[in-house]
Order: structure tokens, then C-alpha cells, then sequence
């Protein structure tokens, strides 16, 4: 029984990855707005009806990778070892994925993507949902841990800040993808950018802007 269960739950990712790669192809070649879920199912060669139950949205195909990192962040803040902080967790898988920066392929999507967003109301508004979303869903795991009332604001306040820093670099590297700038240079670029930004976070705020 558990092997069937376990081919079944491969059988169903491979199903889920086919659509989201034919939509991102679809949507690399003629633009997100252009694509119908039709064409995607037709592309992926399943019906509509299963795109729709691994995907309900057309947003959710064109979101589908952020979905993925977000969900890896949220477990990496969950399963932390014994004696890290949130914010070292946080930290950590952000910096863990930066290398991929480096790739043409990885700078190729970003400068799609944000291209996309960019002239595509719909994905802004999705993308705004999911980062509330998982901020909620953090807030929810530092809520837990720290046995915090139900109407304490300090778990959401630490989930908010984090994702706050989280989407400023994404935001950061889609403007310098944009720019021209790529390779080490760019790597290097978002670990200073998050390094800075992160340990600003570890030390608090009090001593920072004083006006002189």
C-alpha cells in the first residue's frame, strides 16, 4: 500500500510540473496575458479539468515556483535546529539559492517575470496575496513557538519584517536583472543586499537613522 500511495504522489507531481513548465513556455513565448489554460492543457496534453485541480488559478501556473520557495522558506524557519534563531533560518535559505543568480537560465526567467508582472495587473495582485499568504502562515509558525496570544501583534510584526526584507531583494534583483547587470556581480550584489539588511534586522533598530 505505501508504495502504491508513493507512485500515485509521483505520478502527481510529474502531472503538476508538465503543466507548470508548458505554461512557462507558453508564457515565454506570447505573454501571460495572451495564454488561455486551454492552450496550457493542450500543451501539457491533459484536459482542463486537471489543470485546474493542480492549479486554480491562471496566476497560480504563472506562480507556481514562487509558491515552491515560499513553502521551503516556511519549513526552514519550522524545522530549524535547536538554538536558531527565525531570523537565521530566514536568512540562511535565502542565501543558500543565490548561486542560481549566476545562471543564464535563472536570470532569463527573472527578466521575464518581471517583465510580465510589470505590464499585468493580475499577476501584481496575485503576487501581493501570496507574499500575505505565507506571511500569515510564518506568523503563524513564530505564534506557536512562542506561545503568543491569538491577538499578539509581535509574531506578525517578526513575520511581516522578514518578508518585508525577503520581497525588497527580490524586487532588487528583478531591477538589476533589468538593468543589465548579471553573473558573480549579481550574486554578489544580493548577498551584500541581504547580509546588510538581515543583520540590521539581528541588531535592532534603535541605533539606526539617528538624526545628527
Amino acid at each position: 500500500m505505501a508504495s502504491e500511495i508513493g507512485l500515485r504522489e509521483r505520478k502527481k507531481r510529474r502531472t503538476r510540473q508538465l503543466i507548470f513548465d508548458a505554461a512557462q513556455r507558453l508564457f515565454a513565448e506570447r505573454g501571460f496575458d495572451s495564454v488561455t489554460v486551454a492552450e496550457v492543457a493542450r500543451a501539457a496534453e491533459v484536459s482542463e479539468v486537471t489543470v485546474f485541480n493542480y492549479f486554480p488559478t491562471k496566476e497560480d501556473l504563472f506562480y507556481g515556483g514562487m509558491d515552491f520557495f515560499e513553502e521551503q522558506m516556511i519549513d526552514a524557519v519550522r524545522n530549524r535546529a535547536r538554538g536558531e534563531s527565525a531570523v537565521s533560518a530566514f536568512r540562511r535559505h535565502l542565501l543558500a539559492g543565490a548561486g542560481a543568480l549566476a545562471t543564464k537560465e535563472r536570470v532569463a526567467a527573472i527578466k521575464k517575470a518581471a517583465q510580465a508582472i510589470s505590464t499585468s495587473p493580475a499577476l501584481a495582485a496575485r503576487e501581493r496575496y501570496i507574499v500575505n499568504r505565507y506571511t500569515l502562515q510564518l506568523a503563524a509558525v513564530l505564534a506557536e513557538e512562542t506561545g503568543a496570544a491569538a491577538d499578539d501583534i509581535e509574531p506578525f510584526g517578526a513575520a511581516g519584517t522578514l518578508m518585508v526584507v525577503h520581497r525588497m531583494l527580490v524586487e532588487h534583483v528583478r531591477n538589476q536583472v533589468v538593468a543589465g547587470r548579471r553573473g558573480s556581480k549579481l550574486v554578489e550584489d544580493f548577498r551584500s543586499q541581504a547580509r546588510r539588511a538581515f543583520r540590521r534586522l539581528e541588531h535592532g533598530l534603535g541605533d539606526y537613522a539617528v538624526k545628527a
